[in-house]
Parts: structure tokens; sequence; C-alpha cells
């Protein structure tokens, strides 16, 4: 895929900011490690028993909206959604990851 077919939002080159992300981080497993008011419709147990952000057929977390690609939860989101901080090289890894999920 060249330059200009690539995805906008999938361009690592432009400033980083969750406004110009597919919400990448939202296709990661997220553990609820403390209670930040996450409502039960968004709580899943993983196979170990642990709660974990509930995630949809398509892989993505179920609190996230789909027309926006932004989180539903944003004010009581999981700690560790929290903890991810845009920019960070965490965050790059996901970004630049992201052009496999469009193939």
């Amino acid at each position: 895929m060249s330059d200009s077919q690539q995805i906008p939002h999938t361009q690592i080159d432009q400033q980083v900011t969750c406004s110009n992300c597919a919400a990448c981080c939202c296709q990661l497993e997220v553990m609820l490690i403390t209670d930040t008011g996450v409502p039960e419709r968004f709580i899943d147990s993983d196979q170990w028993g642990g709660e974990v952000m509930r995630r949809l057929d398509d892989g993505w977390c179920a609190a996230l909206d789909r027309d926006s690609m932004r989180c539903t939860i944003y004010e009581v989101r999981p700690l560790i959604c929290r903890e991810f901080e845009m920019g960070s090289p965490e965050c790059l890894e996901e970004r630049r990851g992201i052009n496999t999920i469009y193939r």
C-alpha cells in the first residue's frame, strides 16, 4: 500500500493524537485491576476468572463508539486505559500495527 493509498489515521508521521488514530489501543485486552466505575455491561471474565473489558465479536472494546472511534466511558475508563499514554512507545507500536487490521 503506497502512502497515497494509506488510511489517513494510520500514517505515523503526523502529530500523534487520539483524534487521528483508529483507536488501535481498543483492540488490546484490558484487565480491570481497580474500580473506576466501568458499567457492568462492559465487563467480562477472562479464562482465569479475572475481570476484563468486554470485547465484541469484531475484537474491539465494547465501550468503543464505532462511528466516532471514541470511548463511550472515557470518564470511568479502566486504570490501564488511563495509563496507556498517547504518544508513548506502546501507543506508537500499536499505531504501526493498525495497518495490518485494514488489509
